[in-house]
């Protein structure tokens, strides 16, 4: 269980450093599309104009995820009583979708040039693929360092690109030799499907965050069996686990204890209760005591 604590805290102390690491990319990924912008009206490449069009776009969702994973570092205050952590959600919420779009025009792209091959200007290519892949491999490796889903939402963005620039120096080296154009689509096509793969896992667990889902690891009837085996426990019921950004955890509970217990016993119990969520990874627990034979009454609702 130490083991567990010592997890939580080296993730919380990763989780600060994110928008350090969102910052570089952002830096890195813009500094590379107006380098684009100039190799390519230089080479006279459309392929390198149309990918620094894509990396424009990157860089102005790196922007807003830095923007709101800053922002989602504001303590709690009276409008947000649990704090602003799902800004940095939000954020990689809408950075997937950003992927998505720009996954599905990659496509429109690629797939009709898999049926009329196009040339593309190889010695130019192989240059900027081999800056491309520096300058974003860079990226994604601080943004690895991190644990946060808007960081992991950010990563994939660098790693398409990653994967775009390997395919096309892969392409482009090819090319030198062998005219076979149609490889540049079909490899577009793979990677843009790989992509929007592993984005759509990100948006179902960003989806069961916000819909409050049981984080995973964790298991109701897990976390109440322990919670039976404290001293001066009689039963447990209404437990509910949440998390506020896939990191931090909630949990709310109801403890039926022996109504002659004294008052010093119940504290000292929910101190247990506390120190033995913190084991398990919850940041923030509620305890409510019952009675045996008390009715628990909750307003609206039915679980």
């Amino acid at each position: 269980m130490a083991h567990n604590d010592k997890q939580h805290q080296h993730h919380h102390h990763h989780h600060d450093g994110s928008t350090d690491n969102i910052k570089t990319a952002f830096f890195l990924n813009f500094s590379f599309a107006i380098l684009e912008i100039i190799g390519g009206i230089w080479i006279n490449s459309s392929a390198i104009l149309s990918d620094a069009l894509h990396d424009l776009g990157d860089s102005i969702s790196l922007g807003l995820a830095f923007v709101l994973e800053k922002y989602s570092k504001k303590e709690a205050d009276d409008e947000y009583s649990f704090g602003y952590s799902r800004f940095s959600l939000l954020a990689a919420f809408i950075n997937s979708f950003v992927l998505i779009t720009g996954s599905i025009l990659i496509l429109i792209q690629a797939v009709p040039r898999i049926f009329a091959p196009e040339p593309v200007n190889e010695l130019g290519m192989v240059v900027f693929s081999l800056l491309g892949i520096t300058v974003n491999g860079i990226a994604v490796l601080r943004l690895r360092r991190g644990n946060s889903i808007n960081e992991e939402v950010v990563s994939w963005h660098l790693i398409e690109d990653i994967l775009g620039w390997l395919a096309v120096l892969i392409v482009s080296i090819v090319l030198l030799f062998v005219d076979l154009y149609i490889l540049d689509p079909l490899l577009s096509v793979i990677i843009t499907i790989y992509i929007l793969f592993n984005v759509s896992k990100n948006i179902r667990r960003i989806a069961n965050i916000f819909l409050q889902r049981v984080p995973e690891g964790f298991a109701i009837e897990d976390i109440e069996g322990k919670f039976r085996g404290l001293k001066d426990v009689i039963d447990v019921h209404h437990t509910h686990i949440w998390s506020l950004d896939g990191e931090k955890h909630l949990l709310s509970t109801h403890i039926v204890v022996n109504k002659d217990l004294k008052q010093s016993d119940i504290i000292n119990l929910k101190n247990r209760i506390r120190e033995s969520g913190r084991e398990m990874g919850i940041s923030h627990i509620t305890v409510e005591i019952d009675f045996p034979g008390e009715d628990c009454i909750c307003i609206d609702c039915d679980y």
